[in-house]
């Protein structure tokens, strides 16, 4: 397992490109700090995000994990990059004449997915500890380390869609039509979502409850619904003009169960797609 990562690591460490674009992805993380320190004054009116209760225990790991996932194209990019990079640079071919097997590589280009997403997920963790302890007004540890179910739900997209990007990579063999792929996916999403919504089960429930969240990345984007709604500022809004907040932000054992089973096939594919590929 070591030398498989070592060998991804790094073939991604001397890539220019993508080192600058890993290197990014984690100072862009590091801009959510300064969310705190953002005012905006409006005549009399101030508004200060941190004293909104962005950064309050628990609230803060949602907030946190769904900012942090708007983020993860850069490292899409990487993982692309590093597929694509395989068959432009002939890497590919050689690893398998130097001895590595089909199945090792892809098991060192999920090993680096795995690690990408844990080491993300283990600096969002520190980093929203810091921002809570210096910000949130509640730190009693009950408090504090309750609803770390978004942190999990957080590692599971992660894991999730650069599975699905590997698997792109494999695919189409080139970087920029893998990425536009995925765009032109996520546009197949929406009208498939919207046919069934108001042409096919219009007003029955049953394809946002049942066939909707089935969907590649609708079912990763189910694992961590927006959490601006939550604000108390903005239920109060919600009150005093007649809207009701009756939305489901947990994090679900079938929801996460969905990414993980989708998780299994895109890497199953990649194999099987190698595995018949003359390389």
């Amino acid at each position: 397992m070591k030398r498989l990562l070592a060998i991804e690591l790094q073939k991604i460490w001397k890539n220019r490109a993508s080192r600058i674009l890993v290197l990014s992805y984690f100072i862009l993380l590091t801009f959510i700090a300064l969310i705190a320190s953002i005012k905006f004054e409006i005549g009399n009116f101030t508004l200060h995000f941190a004293e909104m209760g962005i950064f309050n225990f628990p609230y803060i790991w949602h907030f946190n994990t769904f900012i942090a996932s708007l983020l993860k194209f850069f490292l899409a990019i990487v993982i692309v990059s590093m597929m694509a990079n395989e068959y432009s640079y002939g890497t590919l071919k050689q690893n398998l004449i130097d001895g590595l097997s089909k199945e090792e590589f892809i098991a060192s280009k999920f090993l680096t997915v795995v690690l990408f997403s844990a080491v993300s997920t283990v600096f969002i963790f520190v980093m929203s500890l810091i921002l809570g302890y210096g910000f949130s007004s509640y730190t009693e540890l009950g408090i504090v380390f309750s609803d770390l179910g978004y942190l999990v739900a957080y590692f599971v997209k992660l894991v999730g869609f650069f599975s699905f990007c590997l698997f792109l990579g494999i695919l189409i063999k080139r970087s920029a039509f893998a990425i536009g792929f995925l765009l032109v996916w996520q546009i197949i999403e929406l009208i498939a979502a919207g046919t069934l919504r108001g042409n096919v089960m219009p007003n029955s429930g049953i394809a946002d409850q049942y066939i909707i969240p089935l969907f590649p990345l609708e079912s990763m984007a189910n694992l961590i619904k927006e959490p601006f709604s939550r604000l108390s500022v903005v239920k109060s809004i919600g009150t005093q003009i007649g809207v009701e907040n009756v939305k489901d932000y947990g994090v679900h054992w079938y929801s996460i169960l969905i990414v993980v089973i989708w998780t299994v096939i895109f890497v199953l594919m990649s194999y099987k797609l190698l595995k018949k590929r003359d390389l």
